[in-house]
């Protein structure tokens, strides 16, 4: 699941930035005052690679939709097979017409029941991950705050190397990546030590 929207939606992202890279941005930021602050950037890349609450979710995910899905073909398996042999006893003349009917009508409702069953499979999955970037939001927020406290970022961006950052160019001097990563892994090992 590479599924970076959500990460990126965790982390402040600046698009001033951007449009202040292109030719008439720096014509209209001449007149204005100079940009100051201090910026740090996460590589969401490599935050998602190496957050182990992420990578672990990430593959729990992965398993519960490869369940939902051999669940679901499985069903449809049994009602395909129940449908073909509806079929065959029909063309071989063998079932009656209120046979046939009460058939129609029971594979009908199979198919009813198996489409709800992969709906509800999939408003659950669905919400188990938004409550999951919920908590990892909320979690990330309060690790930025503590760890701003005595680095004093104004801006925290986020970068990709894959594309789809705002960001252009990111000096890596200023990468707080694994600072993050560490510090989310410590924040979690110890929140699992303390829920035991």
């Amino acid at each position: 699941m590479k599924n970076s929207t959500f990460i990126i939606g965790c982390l402040l992202v600046c698009a001033v930035a951007v449009s202040c890279n292109t030719p008439h941005a720096k014509e209209s930021v001449v007149a204005a005052a100079p940009v100051t602050g201090k910026f740090a950037y996460v590589n969401i890349d490599s935050f998602e690679s190496k957050y182990e609450v992420l990578k672990t979710k990430q593959d729990e995910f992965k398993k519960r939709q490869a369940d939902m899905d051999d669940e679901l073909q499985r069903s449809y398996s049994e009602m395909q097979g129940d449908a073909n042999e509806v079929q065959k006893k029909a063309q071989a003349g063998t079932l009656t017409q209120a046979e046939y009917d009460a058939a129609q009508k029971r594979l009908m409702q199979m198919q009813k029941t198996l489409e709800t069953r992969r709906q509800s499979l999939t408003d659950e999955l669905l919400k188990a991950k938004d409550d999951f970037n919920k908590d990892l939001k909320s979690h990330l927020d309060a690790f930025l705050d503590n760890y701003n406290k005595d680095k004093h970022f104004d801006f925290i961006f986020t970068y990709s190397n894959s594309g789809g950052s705002p960001l252009l160019y990111a000096n890596k001097s200023l990468d707080i990546t694994k600072d993050v990563v560490d510090g989310m892994n410590d924040a979690a090992k110890n929140d699992k030590g303390k829920s035991k």
